[in-house]
């Protein structure tokens, strides 16, 4: 017999505002998942769920909601790479023999404005004033313009991109077109990154069910198998940089996202070139150029030559964010990754209607959290 972990069901509660608990959420992802894995709530043999802005034993309160029946239910949290830990620790789990099928939520209510500074930075950088992300991101997206000749035009056409894919993207919080005028046209968040091009924060859950699988089964035709699922820190985080250490966006140690993804493509037996679809960190527009150097996908420098060639529209050669990425759904911590994930399954089941892409049986996943917390997972059909 042949066995493999697959994912066999996927669940989400659309990303935005809403008046419910953070346990309806939660709890609507998880039965969403369960159901399209044909399974029930018994058939789990342990869960993780993955937060940041939640009490202790989050976890817990939602899925003991489904019945109390005696199993670990875990809480993990790592920025916005939590819902890839959980995962990780789901196969681990499952590799071990503790487990054969276990279910990874991802659950968030956040709050409003920019994220809570204590949540990430030491009192030191709060006092000091720096400590809010956007600052961070702006002062690598312009050492990148001066580097490369990356431009503002060129950061817009991501956001113009992920916007367009938001419209027929069910999970979004907004599911609007803009064009490139309005973008460029939008305020300043910190520049050049405007209001336009990047994500906030919102409340949502998204869960999928893991399960070791005989391959040859009738089930098994809807699986989509892990190929391969990393997850590392950076040598050095842009969120340390200053005053105490340097002012520097030069440092890349290398960064995370490259260390994940060469152990991802590694493990996967698979180059960046056999990659037909991605969902990648676009905190910020310029985030997401960046990924696409990260990842291999272009030589350090070219991610603004990426986008202007359309590679990576629907339609192109290599599609990212299909589902309007987080600058369109918002970014729930906690549920991030697993959304992202939601979304590559639907596309190697050939199930994400208008925003499907012709013939994908490979597709990457990518998150970038706070303290360098990054991660890659890999899914073939």
């Amino acid at each position: 017999m042949t066995s493999t972990i697959v994912i066999a069901g996927i669940g989400t509660h659309p990303f935005g505002r809403f008046a419910e608990s953070y346990i309806e959420l939660g709890q609507y992802a998880a039965m969403a998942a369960l159901r399209d894995a044909a399974m029930s709530w018994r058939d789990i043999d342990a869960a993780f769920c993955a937060s940041m802005y939640l009490p202790a034993t989050a976890g817990l309160r939602v899925l003991g909601g489904l019945g109390r029946t005696g199993i670990p239910v875990v809480d993990i949290e790592a920025a916005c790479a939590g819902g890839a830990v959980a995962l990780r620790q789901a196969i681990a789990t499952i590799r071990a023999g503790s487990a054969r099928t276990v279910l990874v939520l991802g659950v968030e209510k956040m709050p409003r404005g920019f994220l809570d500074p204590r949540m990430i930075y030491q009192d030191w950088q709060i006092q000091s004033g720096i400590a809010l992300n956007p600052a961070y991101w702006a002062m690598r997206a312009r050492r990148h313009m001066h580097d490369h000749g990356t431009t503002e035009r060129q950061i817009a056409l991501v956001a113009q991109k992920n916007h367009k894919n938001s419209v027929d993207s069910p999970i979004c919080m907004y599911r609007k077109p803009f064009s490139l005028s309005e973008i460029l046209a939008s305020k300043y968040v910190c520049e050049p990154i405007r209001l336009l091009e990047i994500c906030s924060p919102c409340d949502g859950a998204a869960a999928v069910v893991v399960t070791l699988r005989d391959t040859t089964t009738p089930a098994a035709s809807r699986d989509v198998q892990i190929a391969a699922s990393t997850h590392t820190t950076a040598l050095y985080s842009a969120d340390l940089r200053s005053p105490a250490l340097s002012m520097s966006a030069r440092v890349n140690n290398p960064g995370p996202t490259s260390t994940a993804a060469d152990q991802s493509y590694q493990a996967a037996g698979l180059g960046p070139e056999d990659i037909d679809c991605l969902e990648v960190q676009d905190t910020d527009a310029f985030c997401e150029l960046e990924a696409y150097e990260d990842l291999r996908l272009c030589a350090v420098g070219d991610g603004g030559a990426m986008i202007e060639s359309g590679r990576t529209e629907l339609g192109g050669a290599q599609p990212v964010n299909m589902s309007g990425g987080l600058i369109s759904k918002g970014e729930p911590v906690g549920a991030s990754h697993l959304g992202q994930i939601a979304e590559i399954v639907s596309q190697l089941r050939g199930e994400a209607g208008s925003r499907q892409v012709a013939g994908a049986r490979t597709g990457l996943a990518h998150v970038l959290g706070a303290h360098g917390n990054s991660a890659v997972t890999i899914l073939i059909r």
